[in-house]
């Protein structure tokens, strides 16, 4: 400064800038934009927490903090002004998402009831394992839902099917062949549901099911899709990947195909791969109505796919899908049905557990599901660290494994080479250990494989004729070999939490124990390390996800990086828990009693991007 200028009389904001963007300009476009903004309180005072600044007074105090403002509470965001920018951003969330439900129990989905000696009673008889407490009492949650009836409808389906929801579970807790039982006490004379009448209506079913890995929840699905098929509608099941769609196809196939009339040309496959007169075939039973199960990748949701009759809509492994397309698959799938705009329901599924204060906030529209319980059989894994220096042990492992007939997967980062990083390929892994291990089978397996190349690997390691499987992350999800007791994660490092546990959850599926070994290369970073640690610590999933939050925040776990924006970019939900359950409360006091207020906070934060937090 010049002689004589006077001392500015707070601290001097230093902002982001990138090339060419000096500080002194951006500091007076700053201060001019808060002379002009709209800051006037729209949330009525007696409804703000207490110790709360007001919302002018917190942002120019964390522009412009006084000279003896408490760095610590500045750095750790625990000041009254970080607290009220925390708490108006976690309130805009809870309104946009209560609204999307509010929303949505107003639009209308068909009614689905099963009947009496239906398919969902007759695929539980097929089943050659029974079902587990946890998948008896979300079966009948998601049955509940299905076959819910509009509460303001001509028929007075409502006051039943209220007794129905508490009918049903009670049952389902006793035995799981007494599925059916409770359906036909709720709707006792629809032999042919949905063919009657256009009031037949139900509010759109939107829930969430999670479960760790291998609790069971394609059987589930496929209770769910039994109902929706039973009532004379289909169903669309959707997974992010040709390997785990091909695995829920063979499943339903197995279990659904024999049960109906039309055996498997009710059960249409639809993936990137299958292209000409095979997928122009598969596209006009879906049409025709013939297809009564669709099963497929994001090919479900092309243009030139139209359904009959489409139910209920299934999504696997949700959040591997972009915000985009989720909110495409709600576009397309819109039906009507004689003049009456219907939607269908939709179940999304997740195998990465959600953490409690994620599921009170981005998951706030949705009804939740958990499958707390995995099947019995199922052996615990032992995880074990080993630097990179040590693999030729881990190859001695192996040899003993293959010898006792066993199968192993060793899944590498990268397909080929790459001069960005240096890690250990698949190909040239998949050469090293065909040399390595003489008279033992070694498939390849990677993403860039064609599609019948792809299964036909699969199948072969699935035949036990392939004992060791060289491969990406292309089998992180959907593959079941109980033979298969070791697995080998070569750069753990550089994989997310999340992936590594869905990597481990492909071994311990049979009765023999099972090994996951995580090769890490040195140095390991801060979050490397935290992750390995983790793994190694637990295999429960809810855990797993809880730490997987702490070290990467809500925005990258729940792949909030395919819509471009940041879901939060103020509150930090693994340490603002009690701000987001006082927001909750707060959102659903100004929707009842103030809702202009309520509209003017969510204008002031999120700006028409709603849509994207309810996808």
């Amino acid at each position: 400064v010049d002689a004589g200028t006077p001392l500015a009389s707070a601290l001097t904001p230093v902002y982001p800038t990138v090339a060419q963007l000096p500080q002194a300009y951006l500091r007076k476009v700053v201060a001019s934009a808060m002379a002009r903004v709209p800051l006037a309180e729209v949330v009525p005072q007696d409804l703000l927490p207490p110790g709360l600044l007001p919302l002018r007074q917190a942002l120019e105090w964390l522009h412009h903090p006084p000279p003896d403002a408490d760095l610590a509470s500045l750095q750790d965001r625990s000041h009254p002004a970080w607290q009220r920018l925390k708490f108006d951003e976690l309130l805009a969330q809870q309104i946009a998402q209560q609204t999307a439900r509010q929303q949505r129990a107003r639009r209308h989905a068909p009614l689905l009831h099963a009947r009496a000696d239906g398919l969902p009673k007759r695929l539980l008889a097929a089943l050659p394992f029974g079902l587990t407490a946890a998948q008896r009492r979300v079966g009948a949650e998601i049955a509940t839902d299905l076959g819910k009836a509009l509460p303001d409808e001509p028929h007075d389906l409502a006051a039943p099917m209220q007794r129905a929801a508490s009918d049903l579970a009670a049952p389902m807790h006793r035995v799981a062949s007494d599925l059916a039982a409770p359906m036909q006490r709720a709707a006792p004379d629809q032999a042919a549901p949905m063919h009657r009448v256009a009031s037949d209506l139900a509010a759109p079913m939107h829930r969430l099911l999670q479960g760790d890995v291998g609790s069971g929840k394609t059987v589930v699905a496929a209770l769910a899709a039994a109902v929706a098929i039973d009532a004379g509608w289909q169903c669309a099941l959707m997974a992010p990947t040709e390997i785990l769609a091909e695995q829920h196809f063979r499943n339903l196939v197995q279990w659904l195909a024999p049960l109906l009339p039309q055996g498997e040309a009710a059960v249409a496959w639809l993936t990137g791969s299958r292209k000409g007169k095979a997928r122009r075939q598969m596209v006009e039973r879906v049409a025709s109505g013939q297809a009564s199960l669709i099963v497929g990748t994001h090919a479900v949701i092309q243009d030139d796919v139209q359904f009959a009759r489409l139910g209920l809509a299934i999504i696997d492994e949700q959040h591997r899908f972009g915000v985009a397309q989720r909110l495409q698959l709600r576009r397309k799938l819109a039906a009507s049905d004689e003049g009456i705009a219907l939607e269908p329901h939709l179940l999304m599924m997740s195998a990465t557990p959600i953490p409690r204060t994620l599921a009170m906030s981005y998951y706030a529209d949705l009804d939740l599901s958990t499958l707390d319980e995995l099947p019995p059989g199922r052996t615990p894994i032992l995880t074990k660290l080993f630097a990179q220096s040590r693999r030729p042990q881990v190859i001695a492992r192996i040899r003993d494994e293959l010898a006792q007939g066993r199968q192993v997967y060793w899944v590498c980062p990268l397909v080929e080479e790459s001069e960005a990083l240096d890690l250990q390929n698949a190909t040239e892994t998949h050469a090293r250990l065909a040399a390595a291990l003489p008279g033992y089978q070694v498939g390849l397996l990677h993403g860039r494989m064609k599609g019948a190349d792809k299964a036909a690997t699969m199948a072969r390691f699935t035949a036990g004729e392939v004992a060791l499987l060289v491969a990406t992350t292309v089998i992180e999800v959907g593959v079941d070999v109980p033979n298969a007791t070791l697995m080998v994660v070569e750069h753990a490092e550089r994989f997310g939490l999340a992936q590594l546990h869905q990597l481990r959850g492909r071994v311990g599926r049979g009765s023999a124990a099972s090994v996951c070994v995580l090769l890490y290369g040195s140095p390991l970073s801060p979050a490397g390390r935290q992750r390995l640690r983790a793994m190694a610590e637990t295999q429960d999933g809810f855990e797993i996800a809880r730490r997987d939050l702490e070290i990467r925040g809500p925005g990258e776990f729940m792949g909030a990086r395919q819509s471009g924006d940041a879901l939060l970019r103020f509150a930090d939900l693994a340490q603002d828990a009690p701000l987001l359950a006082q927001a909750q409360r707060v959102a659903a006091e100004l929707l009842q009693h103030h809702p202009q207020a309520a509209q003017a906070h969510l204008a002031r934060w999120l700006d028409r991007r709603e849509e994207f937090l309810s996808a």
